[in-house]
């Protein structure tokens, strides 16, 4: 059996398949023009893709939050329909929460509460935290001790797409 490379930093020239990967992963257009909008409006902090014989199977992207200053949002996460199933998707949001809790970097998440859970996301306790999205799908890793309420701002090419 034939496993993907490590996770790495998208490198300049991948555009084009991380585009092709989140069209055929979501059945259209929508994560693929936020990726392009996040992109043109400086909000993404990273873009990492799971690398396989040259091309991409896997692939996430964090973009900073406006608000808490320095946090970072999780979306979209791609895994190719092909290679779905077989944990690829679980073992990069597992070493990003790992990464996060390590270098104590707040990452949100809005999402599968059960897959995001599995991968080391969490609710924050008795904290009152406002999101202009769901907050029952709303998860976060890396946030360490939180004192007083969070308010999620997050970038604007969230809001440009609806």
């Amino acid at each position: 059996m034939k496993m993907p490379e490590f996770v790495r930093e998208m490198r300049r020239g991948e555009e084009a398949a991380v585009d092709a990967l989140l069209r055929r992963a979501f059945g259209g257009a929508d994560e693929a023009r936020l990726v392009e909008v996040l992109r043109k409006s400086g909000a993404m902090a990273g873009e990492m893709v799971l690398p396989f014989e040259g091309g991409v199977v896997g692939y996430y992207a964090l973009s900073a939050m406006k608000g808490p200053e320095g946090w970072l949002c999780l979306a979209p996460v791609a895994i190719d329909p092909d290679w779905q199933g077989r944990g690829h998707g679980r073992r990069m949001v597992k070493q990003l929460v790992a990464w996060a809790e390590a270098v104590r970097s707040s990452v949100c998440v809005l999402g599968d509460v059960d897959f995001y859970k599995a991968c080391g996301f969490s609710t924050i306790d008795g904290v009152d935290v406002t999101t202009p999205y769901d907050a029952d799908r709303t998860l976060f890793a890396g946030v360490g001790a939180v004192k007083g309420p969070v308010a999620l701002e997050y970038p604007k090419a969230f809001g440009a797409l609806g």
